[in-house]
């Protein structure tokens, strides 16, 4: 079974070059749905100008070669192809998509090796909304990329290690560790960051230490980096309580943080400059990539060495992209980052491909992650003024998703299973319905809603369908039909359907899970028009009509399931 864009993409160019030379074969057929057919080539309108013929005329040389097309095929207005697909042929395409243990998802050939930085929270701070984004996106790009057959390589680049970590040791060391442990297993972090930067503004005796204490961790003292163990492994354990609540994939074994580069950082500078891609400047070392200038219109440095020999991000960054490819072996890097990062970014890619670092082969990318808005159009903080503590917001979104449940008549662990699948599958799904690189605004009450494109809505889609074979008595893996389309209804669903493989491989390929958000919430549309137009288990329905509707809620509720689950959203039996 194949994507009915993808079929007329190859038919149309074989007709081109048939009409026209194999040098027009490559031509874009510019296929797009039409309110006139099922689809309108738009080709002979590009065309006609470099053929020096009328765009009819191009059409109807082009309708003449298709003419053997499983469908209809006519020329309409100045030039467009409104091509309609034949029933039989949608069908058994379905029926073979049921039969498909992929339905009809390719894998990559060859597979590739993808490096995905994602959700990188600062161990130093309470993880916060800004880190929501980052993690729910790059976690459905790690998902799309394993089930299309590339290896995937997360990469949580967790702030691990730095000047404040003087500070926060010494903390440690005041009020215990026991009591340090506790308050950073409860997600108080951003209070133990607080309290000591007070003693640091505000008691000599204590900066002093706090400044002794950096110089120890960063020369390797046993005592200190045990501290400093101490502090980490709490604070992994609460985030992994944030990821295991959202259900990612991260785990232990994907934190890269910047204490893993610490040791490569010196070797990283110095040949840098050694190949004299770095220079000094102004005391400090820098790598100016051609095409970056700044407001005076002076070279733009990127600075891999402080005038007082510390190393800040785009020394961690330029190490990291030579381990990920020299020592990972990536075809392609993701970044899922903030846009707010993006001019960092450019200039890192620029300055490691000049040294050599990043070859052609390689694909570095900024999956740029837009800022998320309250409703008053300003980032997203509480009533006071902060940050929102992104456990908190959790929470919130599995109490309101009680709320939203509360008339169904189920058992409280049921309902709890429930909740907690509808509040996170809206959170997270809001966030992936829209580019990733748009702002947008936060609003429980729309995501929550059990109508329009939201998680509710498609959970309680596939729900139905499951519903649905419960009343019959049916087991969704006996429908195996055979499809046969006779209501409108059921053609459009078909016809939705068969777009599955085609989607989730532009999603790996353009980063843009939303593309996958939009297709399920067609098929969850288009199924809502079938189920209230079309009987599937009620009296009257005969035994073959059934067999068929029987299957296309089967193949239904596997796109619905398969495509959620590649969001990362969870998909609860009942609703």
């Amino acid at each position: 079974m194949t994507d009915p864009q993808m079929v007329l993409t190859d038919r149309v160019q074989q007709a081109l070059a048939a009409a026209f030379g194999a040098e027009h074969a490559d031509a874009d057929p510019l296929i797009r749905p039409s309110q006139f057919a099922d689809f309108q080539a738009n080709v002979a309108m590009s065309l006609a100008k470099r053929l020096r013929r009328s765009p009819r005329e191009v059409a109807e040389a082009l309708a003449a070669e298709l003419a053997d097309f499983p469908g209809t095929v006519e020329v309409s207005g100045p030039g467009f192809l409104n091509i309609t697909l034949d029933d039989t042929w949608i069908a058994d395409e379905a029926g073979r998509m049921l039969e498909d243990t992929r339905l009809g998802v390719g894998t990559v050939t060859p597979a590739q090796t993808v490096v995905i930085d994602y959700s990188a929270p600062n161990a130093a701070k309470e993880m916060h909304v800004g880190h929501l984004r980052t993690t729910i996106v790059g976690d459905s790009l790690a998902r799309v990329h394993e089930h299309l057959g590339n290896t995937v390589i997360r990469q949580n680049h967790l702030g691990d290690w730095g000047t404040p970590f003087g500070m926060l040791i010494e903390h440690l060391l005041d009020i215990g560790e026991e009591a340090a442990v506790a308050q950073l297993e409860a997600g108080m972090g951003t209070e133990y960051y607080q309290a000591a930067r007070q003693k640091f503004d505000g008691d000599e005796t204590f900066k002093t230490r706090s400044r002794a204490r950096v110089t120890t961790l960063q020369s390797g003292d046993p005592e200190t980096l045990r501290l400093w163990h101490v502090f980490m492994d709490a604070t992994v354990r609460y985030f992994n309580k944030i990821y295991g609540m959202l259900g990612v994939t991260l785990t232990d074994a994907d934190i890269a943080g910047e204490s893993m580069y610490n040791p490569m950082l010196q070797k990283t500078c110095d040949d840098l400059e050694a190949a004299g891609v770095a220079v000094l400047s102004e005391g400090a070392l820098c790598v100016f990539p051609p095409g970056f200038t700044g407001s005076d219109d002076k070279p733009l440095p990127l600075i891999v060495r402080k005038s007082d020999g510390g190393y800040g991000y785009a020394s961690t960054d330029m190490a990291a992209i030579r381990y990920r490819v020299h020592d990972l072996k990536a075809d392609r890097i993701l970044y899922v980052v903030g846009a707010d990062q993006a001019l960092h970014f450019r200039m890192v890619f620029a300055a490691a491909r000049q040294a050599g670092w990043l070859p052609d082969t390689v694909s570095a990318e900024h999956v740029q992650i837009g800022m998320m808005l309250g409703k008053d159009g300003r980032r997203f903080k509480t009533r006071s003024g902060e940050s929102v503590k992104l456990s908190d917001l959790l929470q919130e979104a599995v109490d309101r998703a009680s709320v939203v449940i509360a008339d169904r008549d189920y058992d409280e662990e049921t309902r709890a299973e429930i909740a907690h699948a509808v509040g996170m599958g809206a959170v997270k799904y809001a966030d992936l319905s829209i580019s990733h690189d748009s702002e947008y605004v936060f609003d429980f009450d729309r995501m929550l809603g059990l109508t329009g494109n939201t998680a509710p809505y498609l959970q309680y889609a596939q729900a139905r369908i499951r519903s649905i074979f419960r009343r019959g008595g049916f087991d969704p893996a006996d429908a195996t039909g055979p499809i046969v389309l006779g209501h409108p209804a059921e053609r459009a669903l078909a016809l939705q359907l068969l777009g599955f493989g085609a989607v989730v491989e532009k999603v790996a390929e353009s980063t843009e899970p939303h593309r996958l958000c939009a297709f399920i919430y067609a098929t969850a549309t288009a199924f809502t028009t079938f189920f209230e137009e079309c009987p599937v288990v009620k009296e009257g329905v005969d035994a073959d009509t059934r067999a068929s509707r029987l299957a296309l809620c089967a193949l239904t509720l596997r796109v619905l399931e398969t495509g959620l689950g590649l969001l990362g959203v969870p998909v609860p039996e009942r609703m």
